[in-house]
């Protein structure tokens, strides 16, 4: 029976736990006591409780959640696109995302309500939904692990990005500190002007190692609570200082091409899938909703917000750097002391934001393995633990220096499978035996191709661009070398 297997897997002590920790779980955890069986009223009526979060909380969390370093690579993605082509396809991507969140919200509560459970996970709505299905029952336990799984490797994949950004952000930073004014009316064009050429920014990533891992020996997220405000502030601000910069040093005529080269645009889905991959803040949220019913207005409100900064931003961004845009518009602000700031304000609040995302693989993979060892060494096996899995994301960041194709790869590789594959086939395995109709069934098929054609693509292309930029980097280092 359904019902059985949680016992089943809370015994097992797998890695891929049937837990799906997300980060609003670690600044909003549920309130305490033992769960209980799910009544009509809990989605018809309301909550109470001070754990429980109100309609603009939830909409603030689900900004959060999609807003990051994703935002600032999309004028880059538009490049890649193209000026007509690259907006009107963060536009359709934008709307299957949504579309994807509401089936997966759907999917939870009709399983939830099945199982009698007042609320599933990601994890364990793939499980479940499994279990619906005969001849995939006996194999259910692997939907769950299946979206652990690519949970790790997403989360782990934007700290990796967030290696890359810090140590681009502030190189460029010291190196063009000589030449920083206080004047900003100047349009730098092509990027930060520099003049005292420092280190590797591999060697910058070694510089911040050492920080990330205090920071994530943190005993409990609720300490950075203050700082995370904090550090929403600093960003929002920086994202204000930005588009003001985009939009008033846009030059005239744009002469910009509508639609890009096609071997670029997996490149481009890769990008724009990385900024959309909210979905696993989907659930948590919706679970810690005073009032659940009202979280598909959550949903469409913030995530058309969300998707309006996107395709702003991406296209302004583009027309205000052109050809010369990095992977980051960060990297394309004046040498001034106000967008000096902002660089390093953004790099502050990426920097706190590094912890959330860590929590979610740290939750799946750490107590298990500390579950094992005695008491006495559970402390020391957890930091050992925690230190480990930030090395190894910085190692995976000193193997790829590249920003723009680092998100591009994290972004073809797992966040395809949780926002555009999964949902679609989850509503099928859900609902197949309630009449699910025709229609419906061939629009999930097309979605999954879609997610599915995208990660095979836009995988292919970025490793092909990521082995070419190192060979020509070999190229060049081994040319000097000659010439000394």
């Amino acid at each position: 029976m359904i019902t059985s297997s949680d016992v089943d897997i809370r015994g097992e002590g797998s890695l891929f736990s049937d837990q799906n920790p997300s980060e609003m779980d670690a600044l909003c955890p549920s309130p305490p006591g033992p769960s209980r069986p799910q009544r009509n009223y809990e989605r018809i009526g309301g909550r109470t409780g001070t754990s429980y979060a109100s309609f603009c909380q939830t909409l603030i969390h689900l900004l959060k959640g999609n807003l990051g370093t994703g935002l600032l690579g999309l004028p880059l993605a538009v490049k890649n696109a193209g000026l007509v082509l690259g907006p009107v396809s963060l536009l359709c991507m934008g709307v299957i995302a949504v579309h994807c969140m509401r089936l997966l919200v759907k999917c939870s509560h009709h399983l939830s309500v099945k199982i009698n459970r007042p609320s599933l996970t990601y994890g364990e709505a793939a499980q479940y939904g499994m279990e619906n299905v005969s001849w995939l029952r006996r194999h259910s336990q692997w939907g769950r692990r299946t979206v652990n799984l690519f949970l790790i490797i997403t989360q782990l994949g934007f700290c990796c990005v967030y290696f890359v950004f810090l140590s681009d952000n502030v190189k460029q930073v010291v190196e063009a500190a000589n030449a920083t004014t206080f004047s900003c009316q100047i349009n730098y064009t092509n990027q930060t002007q520099v003049l005292v050429p420092s280190f590797d920014s591999r060697l910058y990533m070694l510089f911040f190692l050492p920080a990330f891992i205090l920071l994530v020996f943190t005993p409990n997220l609720k300490y950075l609570a203050p700082l995370s405000l904090v550090a929403n502030l600093v960003m929002t601000a920086s994202l204000v200082l930005i588009y003001f910069y985009s939009l008033t040093n846009i030059t005239y005529p744009i002469n910009l091409p509508s639609v890009g080269r096609a071997k670029d645009y997996p490149l481009f889905f890769g990008t724009a899938i990385f900024a959309f991959e909210g979905i696993g803040v989907v659930l948590p949220l919706e679970n810690k909703m005073q009032r659940p019913q009202s979280f598909t207005l959550v949903l469409y409100l913030g995530m058309s917000i969300v998707t309006f900064l996107y395709i702003s931003l991406g296209t302004i961004g583009y027309m205000c750097f052109g050809e010369h845009i990095g992977g980051s518009i960060t990297l394309n602000l004046p040498n001034c002391w106000t967008y000096q700031a902002v660089k390093l304000l953004y790099c502050f609040g990426i920097f706190i934001t590094f912890a959330l995302q860590f929590y979610v693989p740290a939750e799946i993979l750490i107590p298990p393995v500390v579950a094992r060892v005695s008491e006495r060494w559970e402390t020391a096996v957890d930091l050992l633990l925690r230190t480990v899995l930030v090395i190894f994301t910085c190692a995976l960041a000193i193997l790829i220096p590249e920003l723009d194709l680092v998100i591009s790869l994290v972004g073809s590789v797992s966040s395809s499978f949780l926002a555009l594959i999964f949902p679609p086939i989850l509503q099928i395995i859900t609902f197949h035996t309630e009449g699910l109709s025709p229609l419906v069934t061939v629009k999930n098929v097309v979605i999954s191709l879609i997610g599915l054609v995208g990660f095979l693509t836009g995988t292919y292309i970025a490793i092909e661009e990521i082995i070419n930029r190192n060979v020509h980097k070999h190229e060049e280092t081994f040319s000097s070398y000659m010439v000394q």
